[in-house]
């Protein structure tokens, strides 16, 4: 049996009378990466908040790395990496210097942090650019450091929210050879993304709408049942409340 790393049972969050999420019921397994789907506003960003402790869900239940997200907030932030939307290094440090910032924050010792900062900016392909101001970088390689900034601590599950936004095509695909390897080595990875080719490399896709989830599984699997040949057919007629179902499906 898979091992779970992140369940959610009916959980929701309201900001007054508006429903960011309603009712979200997902399991999602160690080394698969999940992708999160929807147009702006569906709800998306709010959900991976909730799983990362950021934010108290309305009501429902969760578990993330086998914590609560009520009880266990804190410990759910020492076994995640989170890189956000937007891209939050300092421009004035070095690519080394920011990651010893960021294992500062972790708590990693210092020579935790020499250990893991050399093995990760090979990993992320960083090595000839480890002296050079954050500022300077080209988008791609800015994106490549806060992935490996968010790793720097070793989390079991990440958390990556748009992380392809902005950067050229090579870029998105050497981002996603990363997040394949790591998926491999046994992470769980959610990935955001509004470019529907890189929806057809996740395990599993799920796509929201309004707060609600309105499908889930492989992109294979939505591919065959809503009879179109690519996922952004598939998008386009969800989230647009069309019926993509083939005829003879009615």
């Amino acid at each position: 049996m898979n091992e779970i790393a992140v369940q959610t049972q009916n959980l929701t969050r309201r900001f007054g009378k508006f429903t960011a999420v309603d009712r979200l019921t997902i399991t999602v397994s160690r080394g698969e990466i999940f992708g999160f789907l929807g147009a702006n506003g569906a709800g998306k960003t709010t959900a991976i908040r909730m799983l990362c402790g950021l934010l108290l869900p309305s009501e429902g239940e969760a578990t993330v790395a086998g914590f609560d997200v009520y009880k266990s907030s804190e410990a759910i932030k020492k076994n995640i990496g989170y890189m956000s939307q937007r891209f939050s290094l300092y421009d004035d440090l070095t690519i080394s210097e920011n990651i010893d910032f960021f294992g500062g924050v972790y708590g990693l010792s210092p020579a935790l942090i020499e250990e893991r900062k050399e093995a990760l900016i090979e990993q992320v392909g960083l090595g000839d650019f480890r002296k050079r101001l954050t500022r300077d970088l080209p988008l791609g390689f800015k994106q490549r450091l806060a992935l490996g900034s968010a790793m720097l601590h070793d989390p079991p599950i990440i958390f990556l929210d748009e992380p392809t936004s902005g950067v050229d095509p090579r870029a998105r695909r050497e981002f996603w050879s990363i997040i394949n390897e790591l998926a491999a080595a046994g992470k769980t990875v959610f990935v955001t993304t509004h470019f529907m080719d890189e929806a057809e490399y996740c395990h599993r896709v799920s796509i929201m709408r309004a707060g609600k989830l309105i499908a889930l599984d492989s992109p294979g699997k939505l591919k065959e049942s809503y009879g179109r040949n690519n996922m952004q057919d598939v998008f386009v007629a969800l989230v647009n409340d069309e019926d993509p179902r083939p005829e003879e499906q009615l």
